[in-house]
C-alpha cells in the first residue's frame, strides 16, 4: 500500500511574510465562536513579537515554557479542557514556536473536537474527527513539525504521535526573520535534526524517488548551511535552513525514520532529553548504521566547536537503560524501515541496551 498523504494546504514564505498573518485568519474569524487560540513560545514573552501577535477581540493567547518539558497528553489535555470551558469551540488554533509548540497546536486543534484523553489518539489514524483549522508559524527551523502529519507528545505509557491527516496544518507561515534570535547551540542542534532526518530517510527500505527528491536538496542546503564557504548564523543561511526544514519533514513522510530517532524517543521518553539535542547525542555514536553520515555530522560539529558530552551512560542505572531501550523498541515501523523485514532477529533489548551504554 503506498503513502497517500495529505500536504499543507496554503504555504506563504518569504522575510516579513508574518505580517500576513491577520490577513490570513480573518476569513476563518467567522466560524464556531468566532476567537482564535495563539500558542506562543514564551520565549517571545515581553519581546517584539508579542506585540505583533495579530491577536483581537476574545482571542486567547497562551505563552508556553517548552524548556520544562515536551508537549504532554497531560498537558493538550487540560489546555483543551480550559479553552472549551471558557469560550467554547474557537475558529482555530495558531502555533507561533519552535518544534514543541508546533506540535502542541496540532495535537490541541485535534483534540478540540475529540472526546477523552489524548492518550487514545496516540498511533496511526486513531483520531475520529478533524480538528479546527490550524496555522503554523516556526520560529525555529529543524525538526520539520510545519510539515509532518504527526504531532509527538509524551504520554504516561508512551512517547508517540497523533498521527493522520487532519494533523497537517492548513496554513503554515515561513519568515527567516522570525529565526534570526535562536541560540547558536540550539540553531545548530534543530538543523542537524533536518540533517539526520535526510540521512535517516535515505538509508531504509522505504527510500524512494520521491523522499529522495527531499531529501537531496535538503542536505545539499545542510551542507551549504554548516560546511559551505559562507557557513554560520547568517540571513542567507536562514532562509536556506528554513527552506531544508520544510523539505527533510516531507521527505521522511514518504520514507521515515529510523535508528538514531527510535533511540532519541527512549531518551526523550525517560530521561526528558529535548528531542534535537538527543538525536545530536545519539547520532555521534551510529557509525555502524550510518558511516558516511555520522562522518559529515562530525564535520559540522567540529566546524562549530560544538561539545557533546560524553560518559553520560555511567550515571545511568540498568534499570533505566532497560526502560530506555523498551521505548526504542517499541517503534516496529522505524525498524523496519532503517533494518528491514526481520528486523527482530538483529535488534533486541539487549543490543539497544549497549547501544545506549555508547553514550
Amino acid at each position: 500500500m503506498h503513502k497517500n498523504f495529505k500536504g499543507i494546504e496554503k504555504t506563504v514564505y518569504g522575510r516579513g511574510s508574518f505580517n500576513q498573518l491577520g490577513e490570513i485568519l480573518a476569513p476563518k474569524r467567522v466560524e464556531n465562536e468566532q476567537y482564535f487560540v495563539f500558542i506562543v513560545d514564551q520565549y517571545f514573552k515581553g519581546k517584539d513579537l508579542e506585540v505583533r501577535v495579530p491577536a483581537e477581540g476574545k482571542d486567547l493567547v497562551y505563552f508556553i515554557d517548552v524548556d520544562v518539558h515536551e508537549p504532554t497528553t497531560e498537558q493538550i489535555d487540560t489546555l483543551r479542557d480550559e479553552i472549551l470551558a471558557k469560550q467554547g469551540l474557537p475558529s482555530g488554533v495558531v502555533g507561533i514556536g519552535g518544534g514543541s509548540v508546533m506540535d502542541i497546536a496540532k495535537a490541541l486543534s485535534l483534540m478540540l473536537t475529540n472526546e477523552g484523553s489524548s492518550t487514545l489518539y496516540q498511533g496511526l489514524n486513531l483520531v475520529k474527527v478533524p480538528g479546527v483549522y490550524h496555522v503554523g508559524v516556526p520560529t525555529i527551523s529543524g525538526t520539520g513539525a510545519e510539515v509532518s502529519m504527526t504531532a509527538v507528545l509524551t504520554g504516561p505509557v508512551k512517547k508517540l504521535g497523533l498521527k493522520c491527516e487532519w494533523t497537517v496544518f492548513n496554513q503554515v507561515v515561513l519568515d527567516p526573520e522570525l529565526i534570526a534570535s535562536v541560540p547558536t547551540d540550539w540553531w545548530f542542534y534543530t538543523g542537524m535534526d533536518t540533517y539526520i532526518h535526510c540521512v535517516e530517510s535515505e538509508n531504509g527500505r522505504f527510500n524512494n524517488a520521491y523522499s529522495h527528491a527531499f531529501a537531496e536538496q535538503a542536505m545539499k542546503l545542510c551542507r551549504d548551511i554548516y560546511l559551505g564557504e559562507n557557513a554560520g548564523q547568517n540571513a542567507e543561511n536562514d532562509d536556506k535552513l528554513m527552506v531544508a526544514s520544510l523539505m527533510g519533514g516531507l521527505s521522511l513522510t514518504y520514507s521515515e525514520v529510523g535508528v538514531c530517532h527510535a533511540l532519541s524517543y527512549g531518551l526523550s521518553k525517560i530521561l526528558g532529553t529535548r528531542h534535537c539535542y538527543a538525536n545530536c547525542l545519539i547520532m555521534n555514536h551510529l557509525e555502524d548504521y550510518y558511516p558516511e553520515g555520522v562522518a559529515e555530522f562530525k564535520e559540522m560539529v567540529k566546524r562549530f566547536n560544538v561539545t557533546l558530552p560524553q560518559g553520560l551512560a555511567k550515571d545511568w542505572d540498568d534499570e533505566t537503560i532497560t526502560k530506555m531501550a523498551h521505548v526504542s523498541y517499541n517503534l516496529p515501523h522505524m525498524w523496519l524501515h532503517a533494518i528491514g523485514e526481520n528486523w527482530q532477529e538483529t535488534i533486541t533489548i539487549d543490543l539497544l541496551k549497549d547501544l545506549f551504554r555508547r553514550l
